[in-house]
């Protein structure tokens, strides 16, 4: 370098030092702020067209639900009009019934022929495609029927196992004279075809000098013209969500939850359950188990000649049971940020080269009046950006280069300074969230897997498949999901899941960790007692979290009674805002002096204790915008008062 820099002028040299010290800087600036802007936009892009996406399946999941609303209504009016319909051939059939009576008991038929005739008139009487009319005595004997006549069907259920025929004898006998009667029931009829029970509706009165029940029976989707309009309305509900594009090859799909495609532009009617995207896993599968979410996935389409990323967003639609997906290719979302991406580079080389251009003729006009101390600064420079930061410019003269170097040189200490301060933070932060994150992962697995263990040792030496200790292996599953769930939360970091609020009945939830408790190792020669208020009002909380305050409240119970003892479990209503949990132990009480501090993170008085647990019960019980106080005596027990409002108002 020193024998290329002999070789030129004075200016060559000072362009050969300085300018590349003005180029670089800026050609960093400009790359960082040239990435932050496009990771904004691109951040931007992603946003809006997630935000259409949903948006797409709001309105998809929208028109489906008001598609069955209208058909509800429909079909309701439909039910209406049938139950007049056979309300008025009940009553007709019933008049038949009555007039052969009249002849009867005039005495110009006798009762046999009377009956036999009525029969026949009552078969003749169409009821719809495949209903009809029948008649039959309070003991289930058929007296009139198309197929089955004289037999005795009082023993017969429906599709729900339910004895209806009892159902209409029973309430036919209560009836008063002329009453019509109705019910409901679901139905198999083999001999129509049928490969799954249909919802059959009978009116039926009861003729009480024959002992007749005069019934007139229809299927409720029995009317064909009313099917094909449905058929024909559902076709152009579906024909409307193909229709609708996303972006330029996106769409919309639906499917129910055994993966059967219901809405497709080209695979509807197939299940594809077990199909697998580039990277082998069953993405929709995932999307059936879970029912509403987000979802990436590489896949090729057979007019794509490499495979490209696609993301979807999915929501449940509950009264069919289907999935409805919104999908679209990731580079289509990114086409603007990739315009945006080209506008910035080409304006980062136009920046660099005039601010270079720039730079050279100024060096030109400086180097015959700066070129020896900048020189010697140069130098330094280059030391210090090697990492040399004990390096320092000689300082000479009252001038601005001479100012500029003292700046150089203070500048260089805060910088030393920094560095050793940003290491020394580093340090302490990564030790800091090596010790959160054992610490919790440490505690708060410890009691789900001391549920695992004790019960997995009580059902090895113990339990068969029909044993009533079987919903142990319930208890196990959730337990092992709450495990999951704790650990996912860790890897949040410092972020506290928020909590997902569900009206819940607290005094039941409390009766299902008190079950289960009393079985926990720590918890051996105590006996756990409840007091649950019947008048609780039901609370808004998450499940889950307050199984965890709980369980920690019972457990540090426990571990202060390590003879045995008394521990209580009370609720009670504090007042039409608020209830009140009480966990009160005859334990060995806690120092006042560590009342302040047992709810501070990592403060234990356990040799194998974290800390950790009443930290994050307070934590769990402040996001339901709740309270907990401990009262305590030494040798006289403690009392943990946990306060809730039964509705959360949010912040």
């Amino acid at each position: 370098m020193n024998s290329f820099l002999s070789q030129l002028k004075l200016r060559g040299k000072l362009l050969t030092l300085v300018l590349p010290l003005v180029i670089i800087p800026i050609f960093v600036v400009a790359g960082v702020i040239g990435y932050i802007a496009n990771e904004q936009a691109r951040s931007g892009i992603t946003k809006t067209s997630k935000d259409d996406l949903r948006h797409l399946s709001e309105f998809c999941i929208d028109l489906l639900n008001s598609h069955y609303q209208q058909f509800q209504v429909y079909k309701q009016e439909r039910t209406i009009n049938l139950t007049k319909e056979l309300a008025t051939l009940a009553d007709l059939s019933y008049s038949l019934v009555a007039v052969e009576h009249q002849q009867q008991a005039s005495g110009r038929l006798s009762r046999q022929t009377a009956q036999q005739e009525a029969r026949k008139a009552l078969r003749k009487i169409n009821v719809g495609e495949h209903g009809y009319i029948y008649a039959m005595t309070t003991k289930g004997v058929l007296q009139a029927h198309i197929a089955r006549e004289g037999e005795n069907v009082f023993n017969e259920q429906d599709g729900d196992g339910r004895y209806f025929i009892r159902e209409m004898c029973i309430a036919a006998l209560a009836s008063k004279p002329g009453d019509t009667l109705y019910i409901r029931y679901p139905w198999h009829n083999a001999t129509l075809g049928d490969t799954k029970p249909r919802t059959k509706l009978v009116a039926y009165k009861y003729f009480r000098e024959w002992d007749w029940i005069i019934a007139a029976g229809s299927y409720t989707d029995d009317q064909p013209e009313d099917a094909t309009f449905e058929r024909q309305a559902f076709a152009k509900l579906k024909e409307s969500i193909r229709s609708k594009k996303v972006g330029a090859s996106g769409y919309i799909f639906c499917m129910d939850r055994k993966g059967t495609f219901t809405v497709h532009p080209d695979s509807e009617g197939k299940n594809l359950m077990d199909v697998h995207d580039l990277n082998g896993n069953q993405f929709v599968k995932e999307m059936c188990a879970t029912k509403s979410g987000w979802i990436r996935y590489p896949w090729k389409n057979t007019s794509d000649s490499v495979p490209r990323m696609k993301i979807v967003r999915y929501d449940y639609f509950q009264p069919w049971d289907w999935v409805v997906a919104v999908g679209s290719y990731e580079d289509e979302f990114y086409q603007e940020a990739h315009k945006i991406k080209t506008g910035i580079v080409i304006s980062m080389v136009v920046l660099i080269l005039g601010v270079g251009l720039v730079a050279i003729l100024l060096v030109f006009k400086a180097s015959d009046i700066v070129i020896r101390p900048i020189t010697h600064m140069m130098s330094v420079i280059h030391n210090v950006k090697r990492g040399h930061l004990d390096e320092r410019m000689t300082v000479s003269g009252e001038d601005e280069l001479a100012e500029m170097a003292g700046a150089f040189n203070r500048m260089t200490d805060i910088i030393e300074k920094n560095k050793i301060m940003e290491s020394n933070l580093a340090q302490q932060g990564k030790m800091a969230s090596l010790g959160v994150l054992s610490s919790g992962v440490a505690h708060e697995i410890n009691n789900p897997l001391g549920v695992i263990l004790g019960y997995a040792g009580y059902l090895e030496s113990k339990m068969g498949e029909e044993d009533p200790n079987y919903q142990f292996i319930h208890e196990i599953k959730r337990e092992s999901k709450r495990c999951k769930k704790i650990v996912q939360d860790l890897l949040s970091y410092a972020r506290t899941p928020r909590p997902t609020l569900e009206v819940t009945n607290l005094n039941e939830l409390l009766q299902q960790i008190v079950d289960f408790a009393a079985n926990h190792t720590d918890m051996r020669g105590i006996t756990i007692t409840t007091t649950l208020d019947a008048a609780l009002p039901l609370v808004e909380l998450d499940g889950d979290q307050m199984r965890q305050v709980a369980i920690n409240l019972i457990l540090n119970a426990g571990g202060a009674m390590p003879t045995g003892g008394a521990l209580t479990v009370r609720t009670e209503v504090v007042d039409g805002a608020h209830v009140r949990i009480l966990f009160t132990d005859n334990g060995c009480g806690i120092p006042e002096e560590n009342l302040e501090k047992i709810f501070e993170p990592f403060y234990t008085t356990k040799s194998r204790g974290t800390g950790l647990g009443l930290a994050i019960t307070r934590q769990i019980i402040e996001q339901h915008h709740g309270d907990i106080r401990i009262e305590s005596s030494i040798g006289n027990g403690t009392t943990v008062s946990v306060t809730l409002p039964v509705e959360r108002e949010e912040l």
